[in-house]
C-alpha cells in the first residue's frame, strides 16, 4: 500500500546565488512536505504541486511568472545577448526547402523564405512549372503558433488531409483542404494524437485514430488511454465516423489502419509502449473482420508495400540489426516466410519500394548509407553520395522512375537531390545559400572507450586549425535512448557556435539505434547507466585530449537527452562548466502518470515495479540533488504547453536545484508561453531561445563575444 503523508507547509525561503555581478535573487518557492512510501522506501517530493498545469492553477502560473522574470532580467544583461539574436536572424534569413513528393500527378513541397515562422506548402504539375502556394501555416495565427504537423493527399490528388497543432501541444485537428481552391472544406477532426491519415484508394475518405475528449482540465496532463481507430467519409460530421477498430481491455494500446496501393487490402498496425514491436492484422477491403497475421508484440513488422498477397517487411526477427522479408497471406505460417534482404554488417533504417526497387537507408558509423535490391533481393547499385552525412527521403511509389532525398552534415546545408531509380542518377534538384562558409570547418569522427570499456562514436566539427589547449568553449550533445540515432546533421544554430570558435561534440551513446537492437538494449532497463556513463566518459576524453576543460564544457540535450543531463551534471557535477537540459524527463518515480508517459516504461521501467523503482531511484535527476553541493551554471528551458514531457518535470527539477546550489553558478529555468515539446515551435522563438542559450554559455564558460576582430570592423 502507498501512503501519502501531507506533513504540513514549511516556511517558504528565499535562495540566494552568489553570481559574477552582485546577487541573484531567485523567487521564493514553497515547499509542501509531501512524503510517500513506495516499496518501502520512503520518498520526499516537496514541489509536486508544481506539477499542476499553469492553465489550471494560478499558483503555478505566478510561480512561472516570477521565475522568467529572474531568468530574463538575468540574460538580458548579458551584453552578447543582442549580438547573438542578430547573427543568429541573419544566418537563418536563407530558403530552404523540403523534398518533393508526387501524389495524384502533382508535385508537392514545403518552403520557407528564411524568417518565416512556419514553412509554406507549395504545389505543381511538374517540375519545371511555376509552383502555387497552397497553404500558409503563417496566416493561421497572430503568433505562428499553430504548425502544420502533417499532409496527406488523396490518391486522385484533389483533397488533403491537413493536421494542425496550436502552441506545441501534441494534439492535432484534422481539416480538408480543397487542392483546387486552397480553402478548407467543412470537415474537422478533434482530439487527434500521434496518429496520421491514411485515405483508401476510392478518395472517399480516409482512417485516423484519436482519443475520447479529455475532462476539462486535464487535456495537458491527463493520461491518454484507449485510442481507437475511425473512418471519415468526406462531408460528414465526425460523429458521424466509424469506429474501424478498439480494444476495451486494452488501454495502453494504440492503433493505425491503412490501405495497400493496389486497394484490395486494409492494414491494422498496434503498437503498445515504444518499442518497435508490433502486432500486424489485415483484411480484405469491404470487410469488417482483421485477420492476425503477426500476433504478439516480440519484433519490429514495419510494412513496405505488397505484390497481391505478398507483404514485404523490414523486421528485426532474428536479425538484430535488420533485414527485409516477404510474408505470403495465403501462406501466413513462419515456416513459409521467406528472408528478401538479408542482415547486413550495418543498421537497417528504413526501406521504400520505389520504382520497382527496395531502396534501404543503413547506417555505418552513424553515417547513411543507400543500397537499392530488386524485389527478389538482388543487389542493384549503391547510392553515391556527396560526402560523409546524412541522407534522407527516398519515398515513392512502385510505379515512380524518379524519388527525392536530401543530403546534409554538420557543416553542410541540405541538397535535395533528384534521383533517377533506372540509371542511378542523382542531380541537384535545390539547394541552400546559408551566410557562411563551410570550407572553414571540418567534421572528425573519433571512438572512446566508456567506463565498461565499450567504444562509443563521437563527431566533433570545429574551425579548421584549432589548438587541442584545452581552452576552447565545447558544446557536447547526446540523446541514448528509445532506438533513435544521431548521424550528422545540419543546424543553423551550431553554425553560431562553430563562428565562436566553440566545438560542437555529438555522442552516439547507447539506447540509441545506431547499431541496431543490441546498441538499444545496452542502454534502455536495467542498462540505463551506461547511458550516463557514455555521456560523462565522452566529456573525460574531450578534456583528456585537450580539446577542451571542465570550466569550458558545457552539456546539451532534450528530453530523453534533458534526462541525460540532468542525471548527469547530479553524479559529475565537477566535469562541466555549464549545463543545459531541455524538456526533459526529471522525476523518474512520477513519468508515468501523465500523458503518454507510461510508454516510456519501454525504455526505463516502471516505477510500480520494485525492482526498476530501485534503478530509477538511483539516477532520477531530481530525488539525486544533494542540499550543500556546488553544480554547474544551469539553464533549464521548457514551454507551458508542453503536453508529451510535461513542464513539471522542470518545474520541480529547477526548484529543487535552487534549494540546494551551495555554489556561485546560477541555476535558471527559461520556460517559453504557447510552445511545447518542440515540434512546430515558431522561427521567431526558436531565435531568441538559442540566443539565450549561447548568451548563457558566453557568461558561464568565459567566451569572448562579439570577437574582438570582429567588434572592430
Amino acid at each position: 500500500m502507498k501512503s501519502l503523508l501531507f506533513l504540513g507547509l514549511l516556511a517558504t525561503v528565499t535562495l540566494l546565488a552568489k553570481a559574477a555581478e552582485g546577487e541573484l535573487t531567485y523567487p521564493s518557492t514553497k515547499r509542501v512536505e509531501v512524503v510517500e512510501k513506495l516499496h518501502g522506501t520512503e520518498v520526499a517530493d516537496s514541489y509536486r504541486w508544481l506539477e499542476e498545469d499553469v492553465r489550471v492553477n494560478k499558483e503555478v502560473a505566478q510561480w512561472v511568472e516570477d521565475q522568467n522574470k529572474v531568468t530574463f532580467g538575468y540574460l538580458e544583461k548579458i551584453p552578447a545577448r543582442q549580438p547573438l539574436v542578430k547573427r543568429l536572424t541573419e544566418l537563418w534569413n536563407y530558403e530552404r526547402y523540403s523534398a518533393p513528393f508526387k501524389e495524384g500527378g502533382r508535385y508537392f513541397y514545403f518552403r520557407n523564405d528564411g524568417l518565416q515562422n512556419q514553412a509554406v506548402l507549395y504545389t505543381l504539375n511538374k517540375l519545371e512549372a511555376q509552383p502555387r502556394l497552397l497553404l500558409d501555416p503563417n496566416k493561421l495565427s497572430k503568433d505562428g503558433t499553430v504548425a502544420l504537423g502533417g499532409f496527406e493527399v488523396s490518391p486522385d490528388g484533389k483533397k488533403a488531409v491537413v493536421s494542425l497543432s496550436e502552441a506545441g501541444s501534441d494534439w492535432t485537428t484534422m481539416k480538408v483542404l480543397d487542392i483546387a481552391t486552397g480553402q478548407f472544406d467543412s470537415d474537422e477532426i478533434k482530439w487527434v494524437k500521434f496518429s496520421g491519415a491514411s485515405w483508401s484508394r476510392d478518395n472517399k475518405g480516409f482512417f485516423y485514430s484519436r482519443y475520447d475528449e479529455p475532462k476539462e482540465g486535464t487535456a495537458f496532463t491527463g493520461a491518454n488511454k484507449f485510442q481507437k481507430a475511425y473512418y471519415h467519409v468526406l462531408g460528414t460530421p465526425q460523429k458521424e465516423d466509424k469506429l474501424v477498430y478498439e480494444r476495451k481491455d486494452q488501454p495502453d494500446w494504440s492503433f493505425s489502419v491503412g490501405q495497400t496501393e493496389d486497394g484490395k487490402y486494409d492494414l491494422l498496425v498496434t503498437r503498445t509502449g515504444t518499442d518497435a514491436k508490433y502486432r500486424v492484422a489485415w483484411r480484405e477491403v469491404g470487410t469488417e473482420k482483421f485477420i492476425d497475421l503477426i500476433d504478439k508484440f516480440e519484433n519490429e513488422y514495419s510494412y513496405i508495400d505488397n505484390e497481391g498477397s505478398v507483404f514485404f517487411f523490414k523486421t528485426d526477427f532474428e536479425a538484430p540489426r535488420g533485414r527485409v522479408i516477404a510474408i505470403d497471406l495465403k501462406k501466413p505460417d513462419r515456416a513459409n516466410w521467406k528472408e528478401i534482404i538479408p542482415q547486413a554488417e550495418e543498421k537497417l533504417g528504413s526501406v521504400s519500394m520505389v520504382g520497382g526497387q527496395l531502396i534501404c537507408s543503413y547506417l555505418k558509423d552513424a553515417k547513411s548509407v543507400i543500397k537499392c535490391f530488386t524485389p527478389e533481393g538482388k543487389f542493384v547499385r549503391e547510392v553515391k553520395l556527396p560526402g560523409i552525412g546524412s541522407a534522407g527521403g527516398f519515398g515513392g511509389k512502385k510505379d515512380d522512375s524518379e524519388t527525392f532525398y536530401t543530403f546534409n552534415s554538420f557543416a553542410v546545408p541540405p541538397t535535395i537531390y533528384r534521383y533517377d531509380v533506372k540509371t542511378g542518377e542523382s542531380k541537384v534538384f535545390r539547394t541552400s545559400a546559408v551566410k557562411f562558409d563551410p570550407s572553414l570547418y571540418t567534421t572528425e569522427q573519433v571512438f572512446y572507450k566508456s567506463k565498461d570499456g565499450t567504444k562509443v562514436p563521437l563527431f566533433l566539427t570545429y574551425k579548421k586549425g584549432l589548438k587541442k589547449d584545452g581552452s576552447n568553449p565545447t558544446l557536447l550533445y547526446g540523446y541514448g535512448g528509445f532506438n533513435i540515432s544521431l548521424p550528422p546533421a545540419f543546424s543553423i544554430g551550431r553554425i553560431a557556435w562553430l563562428e565562436m570558435g566553440g566545438i560542437y561534440a555529438q555522442a552516439n551513446l547507447r539506447g540509441g539505434g545506431e547499431y541496431g537492437k543490441t546498441w538499444h538494449d545496452a542502454g534502455r532497463l536495467k542498462n540505463k547507466q551506461n547511458v550516463f556513463d557514455d555521456f560523462i566518459a565522452a566529456a573525460e576524453y574531450l578534456i583528456a585530449e585537450k580539446y577542451t576543460s571542465a570550466k569550458k564544457l558545457a552539456i546539451k540535450g532534450g528530453s530523453n537527452g534533458g534526462l541525460l543531463v540532468g542525471a548527469c551534471m547530479v553524479q559529475r557535477p565537477d566535469l562541466f562548466g555549464a549545463c543545459l537540459p531541455a524538456v526533459g524527463v526529471m522525476d523518474m518515480l512520477r513519468f508515468h502518470k501523465f500523458t503518454i508517459g507510461r510508454y516510456w516504461v519501454d525504455d526505463y521501467g516502471s516505477p510500480d515495479d520494485p525492482e526498476y523503482f530501485k534503478i530509477l531511484y538511483a539516477y532520477s535527476p531530481y530525488h539525486n540533488l544533494k542540499k550543500g553541493v556546488k553544480y554547474p551554471a544551469t539553464l533549464i528551458t521548457t514551454g507551458d504547453t508542453d503536453d508529451r514531457v510535461v513542464p513539471g518535470h522542470s518545474f520541480k527539477f529547477a526548484a529543487m536545484l535552487q534549494h540546494c546550489q551551495a555554489g556561485p553558478a546560477p541555476v535558471l529555468i527559461r520556460i517559453e508561453t504557447r510552445a511545447g515539446h518542440g515540434a512546430g515551435k515558431p522561427t521567431t522563438k526558436i531565435i531568441q531561445e538559442l540566443a539565450d542559450e549561447y548568451a548563457f554559455l558566453v557568461k558561464e564558460l568565459g567566451i569572448p563575444y562579439p570577437a574582438k576582430e570582429a567588434a572592430s570592423e
